[in-house]
């Protein structure tokens, strides 16, 4: 380890020690080295190639180019690393001409280390034409393409532009590219390798747990009551409300929760790409610029939001697919807090996903592709036993139960839904042969139930053998057995044919009792009392601060609050809460005392440090 990496990491960012692979993966990207980087949200990846920009810089390297997909993330790096005094810059759309020009006219100077880019912009030829030109004076130090997992169409936000990043290699050969994401599965993976031409690139492969997010998965019933339920329960009170992000599937469903919440009281805010660009941005500034707002968003909404005191991350509607989950919950407890993962599904919602995959224009394999990574999700949603452990496992990675889950904490009953899955599977069966067509869930269940609707006797179904043989079971009982027949592949749902039932290969080895069904007994709402914040509780970064210590911690969020809204950024941009915790607690009484907490670099002692002394003293 070289001290000069050592010293940009405590006198520009403030931290002491790398994380993790962190250390590693800056020294080879300095040597000169291509990497892929997948490391959890919250993880640091910013610093792995922020950090070797500045030091390849600081060796007469040159600039260090950015490809990112969100102008707002582009606009907060960029001031946070001007408030760690690092030269950066970004060229997007929110740029006047002359704004633009003036950024090109110093990326030619060389005095820019970072600058920020959308992939569609890099690839035009004028802008190829200038890195062109600082390549030719080896002054292009090196390439950051961040959230690379939008350059697979096995991804779960897939940009066809990102594509055309291959020309970094075809035409700057040599000059060391590192690529980072979240998130991505063995497949996406190798396609992005493939589609960057990184072949010859080390990876690093972080854990993927994210130990401090309790991941809680519900039955819906009334989605919305739940949803308010959780919230009002575990993350709102007479003093606080928690930052939360609830996702739906549809933006008028956004717009009705949204409404709702704000009718129980919570500060909600909608987000959808069918409201006003103008609306869109200042819903989304407001959320990373104020505190205890809950955006209620379609999965327009996130990628690449670095706020880190998301308290929870809600799921009214199920995901796309396990990948889509496990990036939309990293977006809560980026700090390292406690933070929530919640979902509530039903089998609606297993056939609205299955309906959008068949319906999409997408060829044969790319479906074949979805649909198991929509079985994979439903796996996680069926399980009865450790979340962490199924999720991790989809990822590769194993592991030992949490005690961090709702399965966890309170180990649901499960029962042997075998009898009843052959019952079912055998209705099915029974009423196609006499009608010689399919029928849709809610006749199956009637049938099988033994209720004489208009619908069962217009067909006759009442004379079938199986009418009323699964009488002892309820309406939710079978819901949850069909769940998982579709999870296991037993039966499929028909989305060209009114989401009728289909019998597959599959279903001869559960009616033959070879595959046996095992079912989570349905649970109203957890018992767990740790699960219930406590209404009166600190936040989370400064729980342990004594009652001064606390006052200290209220002065300096209102003052960083201040300076935040000044310069135009997000408050965790000037300083993370626990970097405000570590300072109340410390109570220091002159610069020195600042000296060794975690977030505080050189330039931000120089320019808040007698502003910190000021507010702790009047604490």
């Amino acid at each position: 380890m070289t001290p000069n990496l050592t010293d940009i990491l405590r006198e520009t960012f403030g931290y002491e020690q790398f994380r993790g692979p962190q250390q590693a993966i800056v020294e080879h990207v300095v040597g000169g080295g291509d990497a892929l980087v997948l490391m959890p949200t919250g993880g640091g990846k910013s610093l792995c190639y922020q950090i070797p920009a500045i030091a390849r810089q600081n060796a007469g390297q040159g600039v260090a180019i950015v490809v990112s997909p969100l102008i707002a993330l582009m606009h907060d790096q960029v001031g946070a690393l001007h408030e760690a005094g690092v030269v950066a810059a970004f060229l997007n759309s929110t740029l006047s001409f002359d704004e633009a020009n003036d950024v090109e006219r110093r990326l030619q100077r060389g005095d820019i280390t970072l600058l920020y880019a959308a992939p569609e912009r890099l690839t035009t030829p004028r802008f190829l034409q200038q890195l062109d030109a600082l390549h030719a004076r080896g002054q292009l130090s090196m390439f950051a393409i961040d959230e690379a997992h939008c350059v697979s169409q096995w991804g779960h936000d897939f940009r066809p532009e990102y594509r055309a990043l291959t020309v970094l290699h075809e035409r700057f050969a040599g000059v060391p590219r590192i690529a980072l994401t979240a998130t991505a599965d063995a497949l996406t993976r190798a396609d992005i390798v493939e589609r960057l031409q990184l072949e010859d690139a080390q990876h690093f492969v972080s854990s993927f747990d994210r130990p401090n997010i309790r991941y809680t998965i519900v039955e819906k019933k009334d989605a919305t009551t739940q949803l308010l339920r959780f919230i009002q329960r575990e993350h709102s009170g007479a003093d606080f409300q928690d930052a939360g992000v609830v996702y739906c599937q549809s933006r008028k469903r956004v717009e009705e929760i949204a409404q709702i919440l704000v009718d129980n009281g919570i500060n909600a805010l909608p987000y959808h790409a069918g409201l006003d660009s103008r609306v869109r941005q200042d819903h989304q500034d407001r959320f990373l610029r104020q505190e205890g707002i809950v955006m209620v968003a379609t999965i327009a909404f996130g990628m690449g939001i670095d706020k880190p005191d998301v308290r929870f991350v809600a799921h009214v509607d199920m995901p796309k697919n396990i990948e889509g989950y496990y990036q939309e919950t990293g977006r809560a407890g980026r700090d390292g807090m406690p933070a929530a993962a919640w979902m509530t599904y039903g089998l609606q919602d297993v056939v609205n996903q299955r309906r959008m995959i068949d319906e999409s224009p997408a060829g044969e394999e790319f479906k074949q592709v979805m649909r198991g990574k929509l079985d994979a999700l439903l796996t996680l949603a069926e399980a009865h036993d450790c979340r962490r452990v199924r999720l991790l496992t989809y990822f590769g990675e194993k592991s030992l139960p949490c005690g961090n889950c709702d399965n966890c904490l309170q180990p649901p009953d499960v029962w042997d839904g075998t009898d009843a899955a052959r019952k079912l599977l055998s209705t099915i069966y029974r009423v196609q042969q006499a009608s010689g067509i399919s029928f849709g869930t809610g006749h199956i269940m009637d049938i099988l139930r033994g209720k004489s609707t208009d619908k069962v006797k217009q067909f006759g179904h009442e004379r079938v053998s199986t009418f009323g043989i699964g009488a002892e079971f309820s309406e939710a009982q079978l819901r949850g057995v069909l769940r998982q027949l579709i999870a296991i592949g037993a039966v499929a749902v028909d989305t060209q044919a009114f989401n009728t039932l289909q019998l597959t290969d599959a279903s001869r080895a559960v009616l033959k009792g070879e595959t046996k069904v095992q079912l989570r007994e349905t649970i109203s709402a957890p018992k767990d009392k740790k699960a219930r914040r406590d209404k009166s509780a600190p936040a989370p970064a400064a729980v342990g601060l004594d009652d001064q210590a606390q006052i200290r911690f209220a002065n300096l969020k209102a003052w960083r609050a201040e300076v935040a809204k000044e310069h135009n950024l997000p408050a965790y941009v000037i300083f993370h809460d626990a970097t405000l915790a570590a300072i109340a607690g410390r109570a220091p009484q002159s610069l020195d005392d600042l000296q060794g907490i975690s977030g505080i670099g050189t330039k931000k002692l120089e320019a808040y440090g007698a502003e910190v002394l000021r507010v702790c003293e009047a604490g």
